[in-house]
């Protein structure tokens, strides 16, 4: 049965049609409005956060670990992985892992294959990775166990009994093969040390967060100065991107 809003939809699509067609082939044609041709490319303003900021990120958790009594954090993938060691990783089915121990150097738990990509993160220039030429990297193959590698590198790291912090976003496979692997460990949340470092903003922080505001409204403004009567949802995004 035909309902109201099945009519709106099927009628906004019918009319927006030829409009979108129209606005796919005229953006590549088109000039810019002049409000959005008139922004700058301002990447340039964007100061890296350094090394030596991300060493003193380490010095803050392992303060915070040992005023929570916990004896090292595993993090698995995500934006604190970034916060603490640049690396960006994206989240897969194979178990791979950055530790911080209290005490000692830092290591990587990957898959074998992965191992060339690490190494090459781990030498990149200007270096991102603090501590990378004392981190360690484990290999394991797809016939082995990488949560029992994951406890003989924290055996080798002298842990074979204490608190293990699990950052909070890890997937439930991968905390719950840590806690079976080392039973003899205690895993808990490893957000007291995340949370007590990344909620503290830098001065480096605030000003690419101030940035990053300065753009976004610059571009909403000068959207909103180049917006015409009649325009899409569509059209109106595609000013946006371009900007």
């Amino acid at each position: 049965m035909p309902t109201r809003r099945r009519f709106l939809l099927t009628s906004a699509a019918a009319a927006a049609a030829p409009t979108l067609t129209l606005t796919a082939q005229s953006a590549q044609n088109a000039k810019l409005p002049p409000a959005i041709a008139a922004l700058t490319n301002r990447r340039a303003e964007a100061i890296p956060i350094s090394l030596a900021e991300r060493e003193q990120r380490l010095d803050r958790a392992r303060a915070l670990m040992h005023q929570n009594k916990i004896d090292a954090i595993v993090i698995t993938t995500g934006t604190s992985l970034t916060y603490f060691t640049g690396l960006r990783w994206g989240q897969s089915e194979r178990f791979f892992a950055w530790t911080l121990p209290a005490t000692g150097a830092p290591f990587v738990v990957c898959p074998v294959f992965e191992e060339g990509r690490v190494r090459e993160r781990m030498e990149t220039k200007p270096a991102t990775l603090p501590s990378a030429s004392t981190t360690r990297v484990y290999t394991w193959n797809e016939d082995e166990d990488p949560y029992q590698l994951l406890a003989k590198a924290l055996k080798d790291s002298g842990l074979t009994t204490g608190k293990i912090g699990i950052e909070e976003r890890t997937q439930f496979v991968f905390a719950d093969g840590i806690a079976h692997a080392s039973p003899a460990l205690t895993t808990t949340s490893a957000t007291p040390i995340t949370f007590g470092c990344r909620g503290i903003k830098s001065p480096a922080e605030l000003a690419l967060m101030q940035l990053a505001n300065n753009i976004t409204l610059s571009v909403y403004k000068a959207c909103y100065e180049s917006a015409q009567p009649g325009m899409t949802n569509r059209h109106f995004s595609q000013l946006v991107d371009a900007a």
